[in-house]
């Protein structure tokens, strides 16, 4: 029995893990599936054997075309649970598996800053209103549910939309209420200022590069500032946050502060910015994923 093997058995119950990275690739644990698949910034020595990687249930591999290569027959879905949610994953074509274990402390942020403001929409009389548009498979939409708000979950893909219905049900918030939206994020935004609509809270976690339902054309250094503006202006009178990542090249830290802060008036809130990690911070071989910039109101 390889040293690997011995490793993931310690580390099982503990729904998702990073098990090593470098060579350009990263190796997770998914429950009791174990993947390596592409991961360019990887570019430091991994820590484990090459036997160990080679244990891998499964790998992703992007050239000749992308494709999944299996040691062993897998399920072709399953549940994980990660910050105490469930979440059904299956690969997909893009190497994908259903949820981005990077956005954990964006979860647990968002979630503590509606914890604390709960009494506001008390005394308010009325129900935090959050929009999460590009919600995928709804991970983010669960967190906002689990404390208490009221969301607005689009996607332009319907798939993935029900992919995000399924998860709700998983967790038994079916009957939360979550306005499930198949939709252009542009359009929608644009339909929902016209129709007097306002949010408290704003999640974007736009691709780099996308379609909408209809064929529209998404291009993240185009379209996102349009679209923060668009955002700005359906934000309430006493917003409580907006919070925006990315996983595309080149858009640091820096450059999403620096788009949000240009946008949004941060006056009386916190704004800060950061690398989305996969792994513990400052951890050896630790992976950044992406970044993110955000603000939040907890005192307006």
């Amino acid at each position: 029995m390889c040293f690997f093997f011995v490793f993931v058995n310690i580390i099982m119950k503990t729904s998702y893990s990073l098990l090593d990275s470098g060579d350009q690739s990263k190796l997770e644990c998914f429950g009791d599936v174990v993947i390596s698949r592409p991961c360019s910034v990887a570019v430091w020595r991994p820590k484990l054997s090459k036997g160990d990687w080679d244990c891998a249930d499964g790998c992703f591999c992007r050239e000749p075309r992308n494709c999944w290569s299996w040691r062993k027959k897998i399920p072709d879905e399953w549940v994980v649970e990660l910050e105490g949610f469930r979440f059904k994953l299956s690969p997909t074509d893009f190497g994908h598996v259903g949820v981005f274990p990077e956005h954990c402390e964006c979860w647990r942020w968002m979630e503590d800053l509606l914890g604390k403001t709960y009494d506001r929409f008390v005394r308010k009389k009325r129900p935090c209103e959050v929009l999460n548009l590009f919600a995928y498979s709804g991970a983010a939409t669960l967190a906002a549910a689990r404390a208490g708000a009221h969301v607005c979950h689009l996607d332009a893909s319907r798939g993935m939309v029900a992919w995000g219905r399924e998860n709700a049900a998983l967790n038994g918030l079916e009957r939360a209420p979550i306005r499930w939206i198949v939709d252009d994020a542009k359009k929608f935004l644009q339909r929902e200022l016209r129709r007097g609509r306002r949010y408290d809270g704003v999640i974007l976690d736009p691709p780099s590069f996308g379609r909408g339902k209809r064929g529209e054309v998404f291009k993240i250094e185009e379209d996102l500032p349009e679209m923060l503006e668009l955002c700005r202006q359906l934000l309430s009178e006493e917003p409580l946050f907006v919070l925006v990542s990315c996983h595309t090249p080149g858009f640091t830290p820096m450059v999403m502060r620096n788009l949000l802060e240009q946008t949004i008036p941060s006056e009386g809130g916190c704004i800060d910015q950061g690398e989305l990690l996969l792994g513990r911070e400052n951890a050896p071989n630790s992976v950044p994923s992406g970044t993110f910039a955000r603000i939040g109101w907890a005192d307006g």
